[in-house]
């Protein structure tokens, strides 16, 4: 493993940028930050509030998650919960912040689909004791019209992507499960993550197994398609979500794992070779 960026705030949700670099959402920053293969670190984009994911359209532009509490911490410079578009020059727009006329709680991981769908969840607010809020998947139409698919217990659904025949496959954080919802509406539950594994970000690699970001594990659980375990693979600190570059996986992480701060700046961008590739990405655009 090669630690290629430290003293983050909180990254999340990184994205692979058409000329290599990795973007990441850094929520505690309220920015978009990047790293450069050829060389350094920076900000990509202000986006205020706190963003949690980002993924690369194609149109070129980027669209985050925004949510303006990540557990004890709120952002300084809020803004309401949204689904954001952010352009290569740094314009920030906001695309959506309600679903069928429902306004948003704390959209926080997104995906497209090979229809060319936005598809995010929406996890409300962390509190794993109170559980104040249930929880949604929703999806954006290329239109901007955006709508709710599943409504779901207060169970956190959190990483979420697409399969290649468009099913969806969500982690929810509470419930420490996988959870498939096929083309056609219905939904399975694929498996239930040990004691102390509690899933954050989820990626797809080029044979349909899931590679499950846990933060309270310090690592990254390994899951077929069937829903059987494969391996864990230990990343040393709080890892959150990650993205595949070939056979390489980079991983955002909260730093040295230390549960008890509330509001850790010590994160972390990583890098491993895993000897696996990732699934080709789809991507689309919204036109409003």
């Amino acid at each position: 493993m090669q630690v290629l960026v430290e003293g983050l705030g909180h990254p999340e949700g990184p994205c692979l940028l058409q000329d290599g670099r990795v973007a990441f959402a850094n929520s505690f920053r309220g920015e978009i930050g990047f790293w450069d293969p050829k060389g350094g670190s920076g900000t990509y984009a202000v986006t205020g509030g706190g963003p949690n994911a980002c993924v690369l359209g194609s149109d070129g532009n980027l669209y985050c998650t925004n949510m303006p509490t990540v557990g004890e911490w709120t952002a300084s410079d809020p803004r309401p919960p949204a689904i954001q578009r952010v352009s290569p020059d740094g314009k920030v727009e906001i695309v959506a912040t309600t679903a069928d006329g429902k306004e948003l709680n704390a959209p926080n991981d997104l995906v497209f689909g090979p229809d060319g769908r936005l598809y995010f969840t929406d996890s409300g607010h962390w509190d794993p004791v109170a559980r104040p809020h249930r929880g949604y998947v929703c999806m954006i139409e290329p239109d901007g019209s955006s709508h709710i698919l599943e409504e779901l217990d207060p169970v956190y659904p959190n990483g979420i992507v697409v399969e290649p025949d468009g099913a969806l496959v969500w982690v929810e954080s509470y419930a420490r499960r996988l959870v498939r919802r096929s083309s056609t509406g219905q939904t399975e539950l694929l498996r239930v993550l040990d004691e102390g594994h509690v899933p954050d970000g989820l990626k797809i690699d080029v044979d349909g197994n899931f590679w499950i970001t846990s933060f309270s594990s310090g690592g990254v659980d390994v899951v077929a398609r069937d829903g059987s375990y494969i391996d864990f693979l230990e990343t040393g600190g709080v890892p959150t979500n990650c993205v595949f570059s070939g056979d390489r996986l980079y991983v955002t992480e909260l730093g040295p794992k230390d549960l008890q701060d509330p509001m850790p700046m010590k994160g972390r961008l990583v890098r491993i070779e895993v000897g696996v590739f990732g699934m080709p990405l789809y991507y689309g655009s919204i036109r409003r």
